[in-house]
């Protein structure tokens, strides 16, 4: 996530201020709900981040467009977003898909389940990504939306938690570019519902228990916060470790040793 997505999300912190947990999954569809109604409307999208009109003007748009068609919190969230400057109609709708998706995660952390849900969806995404027909099937784009979305809906339903397939589903409409780079940015979002910054971890073979929590302590220590850590079993990796942290690559793999030392010798 940029430096720009992450003040655009920082300027919407009034849905803590707005939201209560018990309410936050119906917000979440609510707000998802705004998502597709602006993007179907430029003209609208556009006024209602229009810097030369003013805020007064943007909020009663706002309020008139939907008042009476979501809730109230929800409006408020919107209400909320349209006091700031953006820097186009999109980023602006791409901010209110994330104030979604962490409505969602926020109303599963209140039942004590987002760690389950995290890790349904890395497993979701490291499934799609490893079958390249199911893939083809999710992300391609001449196929259409609501078919692609049932697919997916249709193979979680019944083996995840409500909210895992409804982001899952969410996430096929590619916020961003695709839906393994969209369900990634989910996943930093319930990292950072927690505070935690997120690690992918590559080994050639699992990690026992007594691993994993050595593994996850030195990680939390490098990172100066807890650490949701992700695990693929990956045999590429010939051996040791490979860590994705943020924006580091520590890399301890054979792999990553043979390499060097066939650059040193050409």
């Amino acid at each position: 996530m940029s430096q720009t997505t992450r003040a655009e999300d920082t300027r919407l912190s009034v849905l803590d201020g707005v939201l209560d947990g018990q309410h936050d999954v119906a917000v979440a569809s609510d707000l998802f709900a705004v998502v597709d109604l602006l993007e179907s409307q430029p003209a609208v999208r556009r006024a209602l981040t229009d810097p030369g009109r003013a805020v007064r003007f943007r909020q009663q748009l706002a309020t008139n467009l939907l008042h009476g068609r979501v809730s109230e919190a929800a409006l408020a969230v919107v209400r909320a977003a349209t006091e700031h400057r953006w820097a186009s109609g999109s980023t602006f709708v791409a901010a209110l898909e994330r104030q979604g998706v962490r409505a969602e995660l926020r109303g599963s952390a209140g039942g004590g389940e987002l760690d389950e849900i995290e890790d349904e969806l890395f497993r979701f995404g490291r499934l799609v990504a490893s079958d390249q027909e199911l893939r083809h099937a999710v992300s391609d784009r001449s196929r259409s939306l609501q078919g692609r979305q049932e697919l997916v809906a249709r193979l979680l339903v019944g083996k995840v938690r409500p909210a895992t397939a409804a982001l899952a589903v969410r996430a096929v409409k590619g916020r961003e570019h695709n839906f393994d780079r969209t369900l990634d940015s989910y996943l930093e979002l319930a990292a950072q519902t927690r505070q935690r910054s997120v690690a992918t971890v590559r080994v050639a073979r699992p990690l026992d228990d007594d691993q994993a929590a050595r593994l996850r302590a030195a990680l939390s220590r490098q990172a100066g916060r807890d650490v949701a850590m992700h695990v693929v079993v990956d045999p590429e990796v010939l051996g040791g470790i490979r860590v994705e942290l943020g924006d580091e690559l520590i890399e301890g793999t054979v792999a990553a040793r043979l390499e060097d030392a066939r650059r040193k010798l050409q």
